[in-house]
């Protein structure tokens, strides 16, 4: 008894940490491609033809579709990986997207603007899509008193793998020479071609390790046609069900508000910093001191909602991005930019780790999938009026350090919304709902 005591604990541990080294596989498509250098090397390599409000326009359409296409379908994705005990599969699927993708861009010569575009968008559908079964997977991995810290875990790794990968490649660029490259160019194409290797490599342990626990009452052997239209009559079913859960219903609409807030940061920082007449490299740099930071805070917040609770602990994360934006108001020297970037690295794998963990405490367990599904669905809609208001407050006051200040909102209104959230009765309404299943 006690053999099998033991096993069960290495087995947990182990799939602990095959899934937290996943968040370090992809998030380096997130860091190097995304947010590092495919919007450089696209406008001044691929699209160098084109007149630079061209190449920005097309880069963000696609950015705009990709999104979009994921808000539509990441609740049928989910409720079919419910249906199918499949959502470690489609996590292997959309990774296989992923790597191919960001593969394929080395072998793209100067110029070809729209193929780099078309297999960035597949890039963008892979990660995207992988992330809905990843986080769903965190209730195949964990038990509910272990959701904060193995949720914060997985963020951790994100964050540091992420960054070291983006270390690595950013000294390849500055210095081709030390790797047999002839230039920079050369440099930032290995680069892309290094996150396919570094994501396909390590998901290997997610892929052998990872056991997805099967759900209660469901067939595995129906088939396909049956289920995807099971799925489609369900899905308008799931979500009258996710508004008669009030806490998980309220955790969703506060998530939509403040998460709005957090990815608007994220992504106005480099513009901001740019118009506030900062150096690439040092907008660069500040982007390496929230990755640096960003790995032990999130490990840090891991612990903090174990023992404070997700939500005040969220609450608190809250509070320091009304200071961050504040602050940002006051802006004058590059040194406060990296003193900024500092303190979004204490807070911003936090908020999203322990928002995962809170809102995977308010999901019954035989929808995990296609409840993420629309917490993904949330994320994805964020940072839609978040930069309209940093836009719109730019253009009216003619003052870019002025222009984050409405942000504040978005963060009062989703702290207002996540107060009222009562993480007991949600529990113990997910309670009843799985003891409903398993009686029928």
């Amino acid at each position: 008894m006690t053999n099998t005591i033991k096993m069960t604990q290495v087995h947990s541990k182990r799939a602990i940490w095959s899934w937290a080294i996943y968040d370090w596989a992809n998030s380096a498509f997130a860091t190097v491609i995304m947010a590092g250098f495919f919007p450089v090397f696209f406008k001044q390599f691929w699209a160098a033809p084109l007149p630079a409000t061209t190449s920005t326009f097309w880069l963000g359409m696609v950015n705009s579709a990709a999104s979009l296409i994921i808000v539509l379908t990441a609740p049928v994705l989910g409720a079919l990986a419910d249906r199918l005990n499949a959502k470690k599969r489609f996590l292997l699927l959309f990774t296989v997207l992923g790597v191919f993708s960001s593969a394929a861009l080395y072998w793209l010569a100067q110029g070809q603007w729209v193929l780099a575009l078309a297999i960035y968008f597949i890039g963008l559908l892979g990660f995207s899509g992988s992330n809905i079964f990843y986080d769903a997977l965190l209730v195949d991995v964990s038990q509910p008193h272990q959701y904060e810290r193995v949720s914060s875990l997985g963020y951790a790794m994100g964050y540091l793998g992420g960054g070291v990968l983006f270390a690595i490649n950013v000294v390849m660029t500055l210095h081709p020479d030390w790797f047999g490259l002839n230039d920079a160019s050369a440099a930032v194409r290995w680069s892309l071609f290094s996150v396919a290797v570094w994501w396909g490599g390590f998901a290997i342990p997610i892929a052998l390790w990872v056991t997805e626990q099967p759900n209660v009452g469901i067939s595995p052997h129906q088939p396909f046609a049956t289920v995807f239209f099971s799925v489609l009559r369900e899905l308008w079913a799931t979500l009258q069900l996710i508004r008669r859960l009030p806490n998980s219903f309220l955790c969703l609409l506060a998530y939509w508000f403040y998460i709005d807030g957090v990815d608007t940061i994220v992504r106005m920082a480099v513009d901001y910093g740019l118009s506030l007449g900062f150096a690439a490299s040092d907008l660069m740099l500040s982007l390496l001191i929230t990755q640096i930071i960003g790995f032990p805070a999130a490990l840090l917040f891991g612990h903090l909602g174990e023992h404070w609770g997700a939500k005040n602990s969220i609450l608190l994360s809250i509070a320091v991005y009304l200071l961050i934006v504040a602050a940002a108001s006051q802006l004058q020297v590059v040194m406060h930019f990296y003193v900024l970037a500092a303190a979004i690295g204490l807070v911003q794998g936090g908020i999203q780790a322990l928002s995962r963990a809170l809102f995977a405490h308010l999901t019954p367990r035989y929808q995990t999938a296609q409840f993420f599904g629309f917490f993904n669905m949330v994320g994805k809609f964020a940072a839609v009026l978040g930069p309209a208001l940093v836009a719109m407050t730019a253009a009216l006051t003619n003052d870019t350090r002025l222009s984050l200040l409405p942000i504040a909102g978005l963060f009062i209104i989703g702290a207002s919304l996540l107060w009222r959230v009562n993480l007991t009765d949600g529990k113990a309404a997910i309670a009843v709902l799985e003891q409903q299943t398993r009686s029928t």
